[in-house]
């Protein structure tokens, strides 16, 4: 087969010198390295090579990183689609970071561009340099790894010393010269929530006194100088508010507690008293607040036999109050023409319950809250979606019955109890409904 069958494979030659020194020569390093690259590439004529006559030199630049003339504008004819083959005269020529290969063997990849060292026998488009390129990548993967434990062994050292290692800062704090240091306007709304749940012992009501105040989260300007504006302070927030030990002058790492460099806003005394309350069960909570306990599915339970609505009923026994739903049915003194029986409520909303919260971690359920989001702000990001859907699960069994109605009539349309199951049938117009609360709690009130 002659060398005009054969497909046409355009060929680019880098080089690249350390230091400047010769370059003013008639004949210097770069055009060794060039010429011993065209013989190269003319010895391939048969498969179809074909010089590209670009020059892509950088002359007096370091291999140590990848911010080179020559490199970017082959890099960039790359991405144009310009270039088949990437021929070297050695592989440090390219680059002398481990790192740095990996990222630019990943590029030629994503192009389908191969690449040749001339006097290393290194070449992908024959199967040993492919095997000797997933050898490189694995100690590249390997120097990467390494390189993010030192990271994490300095992030714990930092901590365990109280350093403040960066991120968001907390309600109460602003960060100079990369310490926390007292906000005086947010120290008393910090105080202000500590002190007002000691008092109501009501998240719930807490958040709607804080809301009618027109109390917002932290407002602040990132590193990059975006503008970060408060929320009004959702239960979630407040939760986080009133378990972050940061306020005691701690800083935490990998559940250990270490004496910060900060100044803490909370004392232990008030820190006490409120997780005295805090770590009640939530069912203890509820009861305190709320007197009569909520069928939560109301509404939207089916039979599946006789296809009407199963309704919420109560027996006490040895004073203790046991909740089931029952088919209407068996209720109207038809129980020999229903064979679906009563079903435990608690049992009931359990298994409805999870259900939610595993469509809370779906990825298509984050895409479709997030389309519809951005129908009441086209500001809102997928990431903040994303964590949106994730901050309900912690604080799921926190939640007041009437909160915990009211997503899930937002999300289910109905709930039928067949003899071999369950059949939860959601809502699509949920997600909008769901959207719709999340746009709202991240927009700034008034008082911001």
């Amino acid at each position: 087969m002659n060398a005009a069958a054969k497909p046409r494979t355009r060929c680019a030659i880098y080089t690249r010198k350390s230091s400047d020194e010769g370059l003013e020569q008639e004949y210097n390093s770069l055009d060794a390295q060039r010429d011993a690259c065209e013989s190269y590439i003319a010895s391939q004529r048969h498969e179809g090579w074909v010089l590209v006559h670009n020059l892509y030199d950088d002359g007096g630049f370091s291999g140590g990183n990848m911010n080179r003339p020559g490199l970017k504008h082959l890099l960039s004819d790359i991405q144009g689609g310009k270039i088949d083959v990437v021929v070297v005269y050695k592989i440090d020529r390219l680059t002398r970071s481990l790192l740095d290969f990996a990222q630019l063997i990943g590029l030629f990849d994503k192009h389908n561009v191969s690449f040749v060292s001339v006097t290393q026998q290194f070449n992908t488009t024959t199967p040993m340099g492919r095997l000797i390129l997933n050898i490189l990548l694995s100690f590249a993967q390997f120097e990467r790894e390494l390189t993010g434990e030192r990271i994490r062994d300095k992030v714990a050292a930092s901590k365990k010393k109280g350093m403040w290692m960066g991120g968001c800062p907390p309600l109460g704090y602003d960060v100079a010269d990369r310490k926390l240091i007292i906000n005086p306007k947010e120290t008393k709304i910090v105080q202000f929530v500590f002190q007002r749940f000691i008092e109501l012992r009501s998240v719930t009501q807490l958040e709607r006194e804080l809301r009618l105040q027109g109390i917002t989260g932290k407002t602040y300007i990132t590193q990059t100088g975006r503008h970060r504006y408060g929320s009004p302070l959702c239960k979630v927030q407040i939760y986080r508010i009133l378990e972050n030990q940061i306020y005691l002058g701690k800083v935490h790492h990998k559940g250990n507690f270490y004496p910060g460099q900060h100044e803490a806003i909370i004392d232990q005394e008030t820190w006490d008293r409120v997780h005295t309350s805090v770590g009640e069960s939530p069912r203890t909570r509820r009861h305190r607040s709320v007197t009569v306990e909520t069928a939560l599915l109301k509404g939207l339970v089916y039979c599946g036999q006789c296809n009407l609505p199963m309704t919420p009923v109560h027996t006490l026994r040895n004073g203790k109050k046991y909740r089931y739903y029952r088919p209407s049915q068996q209720l109207r003194g038809g129980s020999d023409e229903c064979s679906i029986g009563s079903v435990a409520a608690g049992e009931l909303e359990g298994i409805v319950f999870a259900q939610i919260r595993e469509l809370f971690a779906k990825p298509d359920m984050v895409v479709k809250t997030w389309a519809a989001a951005k129908a009441y702000d086209e500001k809102i990001t997928e990431k903040e979606v994303r964590q949106a859907l994730r901050d309900i699960d912690p604080v799921w069994n926190e939640l007041f019955p009437s909160e915990q109605a009211r997503i899930v009539n937002l999300l289910i349309e109905r709930i039928t109890i067949k003899e071999d199951g369950i059949d939860v049938k959601f809502r699509n117009a949920g997600f909008e409904g769901l959207a719709r609360d999340l746009s709202a709690s991240r927009q700034p009130s008034a008082a911001a």
